[in-house]
């Protein structure tokens, strides 16, 4: 009776030890095996390649643990037997029931789920081996479970497309960035990727400086004026156009400008300020981040004009505008600070109407949509259905829109207010 004891733990540890390997192994990050692999771990490149033909490995699991099982079962029962006659069946079963269950599968896999990476080391070297040792019998348990699948006209196809990954990497970074215990500072790192992942699909449309904002100088200008208006600009490229300002014929570059003075050029007024400048470059609004980022590199420029499906000026875009929708805003000391949100005290918020959803979005962690409109005043115009009069306030994802100041059919400031009101609905009132 000892020694039947004794084999019969002996037969459970062996199942807690395949419970918590199989848990290890499933749950285990990918990403964190695969970095340690690259660092030298030869226990990590064990799980890797083993988790590359994961139905041999799950074979190989449940065979140890329906063996064990079996085993220990027989055993506890043929001892019960022995000692209390029939009723043995019934003390063996309930009795390995519980021990099965605890030790051979609860206590194990919770154990596992704690601390899945290294328990996953740990079990690799002899779960390495098993799977070594029982290839044969794998290969023919899964040449049977195809041929079944086949038979119910279940596809065995294991592929995993481009969208997919793309679609488990944002899953990733979300669920990670739902996390409340989390610094700063990663917040932003993770912000961060979740933007670059996002360049597939954000137009220059959206982020683009609407021409309301974008700096021109008549070409037509004395050369004394037209070198002023460039030394008082924060930009260091500024479009020209003649005739009318969509009319852009060139970007001037304030080094070109510089260095096309000399010592008497801008005395004499000789200086062809269109000569000098660069050839403008337009592209569609519907170009998306990945492709301009793509064709800044390609081209070795810096900006760009942004025009719509008629040819008709919309704005300007930059290099510096695609690298912000990756890192957050970039300022430096020659940038002109735009008080585009001003908090309130009672929790709401001043908003100018140009400031875009993207940047609100990323800013406070809110959830408006852009994919109907890119500003704010866009948003309330497209849920609105009509030009709203200052006073109106509407409902709508979760927050309360109020019209403070319109300018003709603009609407320049709007107070943003979040609520716990049902998203997706609005009303005027």
């Amino acid at each position: 009776m000892v020694i039947t004891a004794l084999v019969i733990v002996l037969l459970i540890g062996c199942t807690a030890f395949f419970s918590a390997a199989e848990t290890a192994m499933t749950a285990t990050s990918r990403s964190l095996m695969f970095q340690l692999e690259q660092d030298g771990d030869s226990r990590a490149a064990t799980v890797n390649r083993l988790l590359k033909r994961r139905e041999r490995l799950i074979s190989t699991i449940l065979l140890g643990n329906t063996l064990l099982n079996i085993l220990a079962s027989a055993l506890a029962t043929s001892a019960m037997i022995e000692a209390f006659g029939d009723r043995g069946i019934a003390y063996a079963t309930g009795l390995m029931t519980l021990l099965v269950l605890f030790y051979g599968e609860i206590l194990p896999k919770t154990m596992a789920l704690l601390n899945p990476a290294s328990t996953a080391l740990r079990s690799a070297p002899i779960m390495g081996v098993m799977v070594l040792l029982l290839t044969p019998f794998n290969i023919a348990v899964q040449a049977l479970v195809n041929a079944t699948m086949r038979l119910f006209r279940v596809s065995t196809d294991r592929g995993i497309t481009a969208e997919q990954i793309l679609a488990e990497l944002r899953g990733t970074i979300e669920l990670h960035m739902s996390e409340k215990d989390i610094r700063e500072e990663v917040k932003h790192e993770r912000a961060m990727l979740r933007s670059v992942l996002d360049l597939a699909d954000v137009t220059v449309g959206e982020i683009m400086i609407h021409r309301q904002k974008t700096v021109t100088v008549d070409a037509d200008l004395p050369a004394a004026e037209i070198i002023e208006q460039v030394a008082s600009s924060p930009y260091s490229r500024i479009p020209l156009w003649r005739g009318e300002p969509d009319n852009i014929v060139g970007v001037l570059h304030a080094k070109a400008l510089l260095r096309a003075c000399g010592p008497a050029g801008a005395q004499d007024g000789h200086i062809d300020v269109v000569a000098i400048a660069a050839p403008p470059w337009f592209v569609p609004e519907s170009t998306t981040l990945q492709e301009q980022l793509n064709a800044f590199r390609a081209r070795r420029e810096h900006f760009a004009m942004v025009v719509d499906e008629y040819g008709t000026l919309l704005g300007a875009v930059t290099l510096e505008d695609i690298l912000e929708e990756i890192v957050g805003d970039i300022r430096d000391e020659h940038d002109v600070p735009v008080a585009g949100v001003r908090p309130q005290t009672d929790g709401s918020y001043l908003i100018d109407g140009a400031v875009t959803l993207r940047d609100l979005n990323r800013e406070f962690d809110w959830n408006l949509p852009d994919d109907k409109a890119s500003t704010l005043a866009g948003l309330v115009l497209h849920e609105a259905r009509t030009i709203p009069a200052p006073g109106q306030k509407f409902m709508f994802y979760g927050f309360r829109f109020e019209v403070l100041r319109r300018n003709r059919n603009q609407l320049t400031l709007i107070r943003v207010t979040p609520a716990k009101a049902p998203a997706r609905t609005h009303h005027a009132a």
